[in-house]
């Protein structure tokens, strides 16, 4: 149990730092004057992901009820959660720990809803709103999925989500899109002196998201054992693999590589790979990163113009998007020798089928918990999105008083 234990705490350590890493990405993204805002939207949930999930979101999320959605508050405060004893029975690592695990994704799944809404968005208003977000939409559905007696999960419909494809991506880029629908575009959306400012950092970022991924993946398997092991190198050959089906993207499409594609690429691949990391072969995840890209890359080329929504960074694009190819092929690939379950291509087209009402349940979850989300939002903090003059110059003065590069003193 030692080991189990030692592994687990690593495993949170890296899966928090993706957090950092993700206001790295998204900050090198956006324009200078709205670095220091969209960098903050990130940091800021590291207090109030924590300090809530402490107080009633553990208990919420995971705490044992029959009613398969959402649990009570037996453990506020995290009282009576054992140090010594597992969640289940036949967990190998104590509560605590893996209430410490499962702290770190309830802290940057709401952050990835951020990127969607970049350069407009109140910063009073997406504070109130990620703090409903998450009691309204993450908490029940991570219990929905990953608790004990879960309407969605093993001990439900049967839907398979090894690290988050439903919990996390599909949940937070859903909501992510609904958002920048319910703001609006930016006002120099479609502007053509529009530029990412600052592309090393988003390497950085990506870097550091990739990094931290391994403890996200190899870490559900919630045991230092073969199918962490397992988990660590089918997220680490997915990601390779869309990488470099995002550099042929570019190619085909512009005729030159470009280290943002690249970097979208690795973070696409992931995506796809986390609902099946622990169920998957390895020559699988090969398909699944190389088939992730396109998926992505159409959607941020084609589908944001077709269908006219501003997903300022992409959350949709990369997130709700390839969560919802990886879940797919992860009902296609499963292999019951790696995790216990078939998928069609064994010869169980049920579980393809679970698969999917899964994604269609979290789906209809995260549209309607947005829309009540947003509302809250509205009755409690007014108007929404900032004044034109405040967009103009940046949200980093207007919001915060501060900008990420002081001898700045332009608009872009």
């Amino acid at each position: 149990m030692n080991a189990d234990i030692g592994f687990m705490l690593i495993c949170s350590a890296l899966v928090f730092f993706m957090t950092p890493g993700l206001a790295c990405f998204y900050g090198g993204l956006v324009r200078k004057k709205n670095t220091v805002n969209t960098m903050m939207t990130s940091i800021f949930i590291i207090g109030t992901g924590i300090v809530m999930w402490v107080l009633f979101g553990y208990s919420l999320s995971f705490a044992p009820t029959d009613n398969g959605i959402i649990g009570d508050l037996r453990w506020f405060g995290l009282e009576g959660v054992s140090t010594e004893s597992g969640y289940t029975e036949s967990a190998s690592i104590p509560n605590m720990v893996f209430c410490g695990f499962q702290m770190m994704f309830a802290i940057i799944t709401p952050a990835l809803i951020t990127g969607a809404v970049a350069g407009r968005m109140k910063f009073k208003s997406l504070f109130i709103f990620i703090i409903a977000w998450s009691i309204i939409v993450y908490y029940p559905l991570a219990h929905m999925v990953w608790g004990a007696g879960g309407l969605l999960g093993l001990e439900g419909l049967g839907a398979l989500d090894f690290a988050g494809g439903d919990v996390v991506h599909i949940s937070s880029g859903v909501s992510a899109l609904v958002l920048c629908i319910l703001l609006g575009k930016r006002r120099d959306y479609n502007h053509a002196s529009y530029r990412i400012h600052n592309i090393p950092t988003v390497m950085i970022g990506a870097s550091i998201l990739m990094f931290g991924w391994f403890g996200f993946n190899a870490g559900s398997a919630l045991a230092a054992n073969g199918q962490a092991a397992h988990a660590f190198m089918t997220t680490a050959t997915s990601a390779a693999a869309a990488l470099l089906s995002w550099m042929l993207c570019d190619i085909i499409k512009n005729r030159k590589p470009t280290l943002i594609g690249a970097c979208t690429g690795i973070v696409a691949g992931l995506v796809g790979i986390t609902p099946g990391a622990g169920f998957v072969p390895i020559w699988a995840a090969v398909i699944i990163g190389l088939t992730t890209s396109p998926v992505c890359y159409i959607m941020i080329s084609y589908g944001k113009k077709k269908f006219g929504f501003d997903d300022a960074l992409d959350a949709f694009s990369c997130h709700g998007t390839g969560g919802i190819w990886g879940g797919l092929l992860t009902g296609l690939f499963a292999k019951e020798s790696i995790g216990g379950y078939e998928g069609a291509i064994y010869g169980d087209w049920a579980q393809l089928g679970a698969q999917a009402l899964g994604i269609v349940i979290t789906v209809v979850i995260a549209v309607a918990g947005t829309l009540i989300c947003y509302g809250i939002t509205r009755l409690l903090t007014g108007k929404i999105r900032v004044d034109a003059k405040d967009e103009i110059l940046g949200l980093d003065i207007t919001q915060h008083g501060e900008s990420a590069y002081p001898s700045f003193n332009g608009l872009e």
